[in-house]
């Protein structure tokens, strides 16, 4: 069907958004609408302007402001390109819903929930990228820019049971006119309870006697009334993970199966026989377990069809006695401040409805005589039976399915079904409404109404009259589906909200509303919620996020590994490449200056050890780690590498053979028995100077080279003299040389012919 024309009267000032529900076993879509909050507010004065605006169905006429497709979004986890496809009819229809004009300003939101919180947070980035880059480029509908919350903001998300609670409860109290009122005292907000098959919540006001400070684990609802004004609320809310009814019913069965092991063994039957008295009577439905080897075991579960029984097996799965450690505590040690149940009062949806009313016909105000008679009734029927009514109900075309019979418009009969009720619903309707009840009363601590002998009728409004007589007002618990015709659900309540986001502030400087998650201050320790932020830029959702535009050559699947990763590394190594190319200026200087010292601190070792090796202290240890080769040829390195330094010449000893290599200027000769050398490290390589051998070793007159070993002794001399210009006078003790001394200044080295001359005189050595 095409999208309304702008003609249409009905769409004056209309505003919509669009909330897609996306849960574990399917996505709803659903289109809510309201009318302009500034146009209402001209139009309709002060009669209005203590109310939030009205949210109503998205389409004029019918249901197409619902659809729903199959299976959970979660079930992408492995398989994110397969979401696109999923979400198109949802978005398709939505679009043939709302006309092409409005769409811009139409807010669009996916939030996910219980399905994908079991995924990994990588499942979950990945599904979400691909969801939002779907919906962003499939439509114009209005979508958050990338934020701390994900690609898509807040548009797209996962949020946690606590923020479906808190959307729950604004929903409840909306359509109940819990926030209308023209004073605060006047405005009386119900509790809300929402129970599913895998987790249960509760959120609800405190009254003014529980502590309300920074620290106290409450939310922030804010909310703007048509006139400006804003009405806060701080609200408690909690959820009890595995307190649902599928997770119940699998740790009953669990805890059924353990006791029956433990009190008679197998015996060589073909499984176990368990009786089960939360299932009607004479039903037998298989269940397989791991046995204590490992294997899978068959059980056989035959109900016997006790209420009261079931009621007393069940109790103990709300595990009462686990430790509080922030009393009060209601069940499994979670804390939840005390209620004042002569003056709140709760609604309940989903399971709380469904176990009450679509069996037993007892949806509405709450009587647990009428309840727990009619759930005995139930349970202690014969299975046959109960199937030959389904199908008596099927043939007969009951469309209802809510558990009555109405003529002229009163209920004449209770406990008929149509055939939306499934066969799954009626085997284990027993054990829901057992645990339904245990919760309320056991759990929550919803006080019995009880008379003796109970009450004869089913009609709801005799329960309020039963409940006024008792002095307690309205009653305290109350099962609904549907207020004037909307269906309460938490998506109700996420509209409410951006519904009043629309709302002008009575003054400019308001701080803009806000999800309730969003005013959770950052710096709690203990934040009241936890919201739930996939990392969005790991590589494998950038991945994930680009892989739309790379060609498959291009693909993980074709290459064997991820591209984005490699692409991510070379671009890495790129720009490292870069900054030590711009930097190789400062890096070639520290790099020459690092070597310097360190080559410099050897030398200067070396020199020491020359001069005074034998009387260095006890901390000089470069002697050791500083073998005279290796010292040599950092010596011949830097006199190589520094052009700049004068290289001596070669010595040549025939110019003057008859004069001796060094003179000592010293004021009296000593025997060259006395000799003692600075250098023990040259007298492995070369004889004592003075000694017949050393003649014979360093005077080679017929040869103008040197003989054997002369390399050595060449170097270490001309490396010796081509020093003095750099080495100032060093301080010597008793048993050292001043280096000023090497050479009198009376007999100064001379050159001739390119050739270092030394004199000829005597030689004396130091003592």
């Amino acid at each position: 069907m095409p999208p309304p024309t702008s003609s249409d009267s009905w769409l004056a000032t209309r505003h919509f958004g669009i909330v897609i529900d996306a849960g574990s076993s399917g996505s709803r879509l659903q289109i809510y609408s309201w009318k302009d909050p500034a146009t209402i507010l001209r139009e309709q004065g002060n009669a209005v302007r203590d109310t939030l605006p009205q949210v109503e169905k998205g389409v004029r006429v019918g249901e197409d402001w619902i659809t729903k497709v199959e299976p959970g979004l979660s079930s992408f986890a492995d398989n994110p390109e397969g979401v696109p496809g999923y979400l198109e009819p949802l978005l398709q229809h939505a679009r043939s819903q709302i006309p092409p004009s409005l769409e811009p300003d139409t807010p669009l939101f996916l939030l996910a929930t219980a399905g994908m919180r079991l995924l990994t947070p990588i499942q979950q980035a990945r599904v979400l990228n691909a969801a939002c880059t779907y919906l962003r480029a499939a439509s114009s509908f209005r979508i958050e820019p990338e934020s701390k919350d994900g690609p898509c903001g807040s548009s797209v998300q996962i949020i946690t049971g606590e923020e479906e609670g808190l959307f729950g409860w604004i929903a409840v109290n909306y359509l109940m006119d819990g926030f209308n009122g023209r004073h605060k005292d006047e405005r009386t907000t119900y509790g809300f309870l929402d129970m599913g098959g895998a987790s249960t919540q509760i959120a609800f006001e405190p009254g003014d006697g529980y502590a309300r400070g920074d620290d106290a684990p409450l939310v922030d609802v804010r909310l703007r009334l048509l006139g400006g004004e804003e009405i806060v609320h701080r609200v408690f809310v909690t959820t009890w993970l595995g307190y649902g009814t599928n997770q119940a019913r699998e740790r009953y069965v669990t805890e059924a199966i353990k006791n029956i092991e433990d009190s008679q063994p197998l015996d060589g039957m073909d499984a176990y026989s368990i009786p089960d008295p939360c299932l009607p009577k004479d039903l037998v439905l298989l269940e397989t377990a791991p046995s204590y080897d490992g294997s899978l075991a068959p059980y056989k579960l035959v109900g016997t069809g006790s209420f009261t029984q079931c009621l007393q097996e069940t109790s103990p799965l709300l595990n009462k006695e686990a430790p509080c450690p922030d009393a009060p505590c209601l069940f499994n040690g979670v804390h939840v401040p005390p209620i004042n149940f002569s003056s709140s009062h709760f609604i309940g949806v989903s399971e709380y409805w469904y176990s009450s009313e679509h069996v037993f016909g007892l949806g509405g105000y709450y009587d647990f005589v009428q309840y727990e008679r009619a759930a005995s009734e139930f349970c202690a029927r014969e299975w046959n039976g109960i199937v030959e009514q389904h199908e008596r109900s099927k043939k007969a075309g009951l469309l209802g399915g809510d558990g009555e019979v109405m003529q002229d418009g009163e209920v004449v009969e209770t406990g008929v079904w149509g055939d939306r009720v499934e066969i799954s619903r009626l085997q284990m309707q027993c054990f829901k409404a057992a645990w339904v009840a245990n919760v309320l009363h056991e759990g929550i601590g919803i006080p019995r109404i009880v008379d003796p002998g109970g009450n004869s009728s089913t009609n709801g409004e005799r329960v309020v009259q039963q409940a006024e007589k008792k002095g307690l007002g309205r009653p305290m618990f109350q099962s609904v589906d549907a207020v004037g015709g909307v269906a309460i659900s938490w998506t109700l309540g996420k509209m409410v909200l951006e519904a009043s986001k629309e709302v002008r502030p009575l003054s400019s400087h308001s701080k803009p509303l806000v999800d309730p998650v969003q005013d959770v201050p950052s710096n709690l320790r203990n934040p009241p919620i936890k919201p739930i932020r996939p990392p969005f830029w790991d590589l494998d959702a950038i991945e994930e996020k680009l892989s739309q535009h790379l060609s498959p050559v291009l693909m993980r699947q074709s290459l064997g590994l991820s591209p984005i990763a490699f692409l991510f590394y070379i671009a890495v190594l790129f720009l490292l490449c870069c900054m030590v190319f711009r930097l190789r200026g400062l890096l070639r200087i520290a790099f020459r200056r690092t070597r310097r010292v360190s080559l410099k601190r050897g030398i200067d070792d070396a020199y020491s050890m020359e001069e005074g090796g034998l009387t260095r202290g006890p901390s000089s240890s470069s002697s050791s780690s500083f073998p005279s080769s290796l010292l040599r040829r950092l010596r011949r390195f830097i006199s190589s590498a520094n052009p700049s330094r004068p290289r001596p010449p070669p010595l040549n000893t025939t110019s003057h053979p008859k004069r001796p290599l060094l003179r000592h200027a010293l004021s009296s000769p000593v025997s060259p028995t006395t000799i003692r050398t600075t250098t023990p490290h040259y007298q492995s390589a070369y004889p004592p100077i003075g000694t017949s051998t050393a003649s014979q070793y360093y005077s080679r007159s017929s040869s103008p080279t040197l003989g054997p070993g002369s390399d050595d002794a060449a170097s270490m001399l001309s490396n010796s003299v081509s020093s003095l210009s750099m080495i100032s006078a060093r301080s010597r003790n008793s048993s050292q040389m001043s280096l000023t001394t090497v050479i009198p200044r009376q007999t100064p080295l001379s050159r001739a012919g390119s050739v270092l001359q030394i004199p000829n005189d005597g030689v004396y050595y130091e003592e």
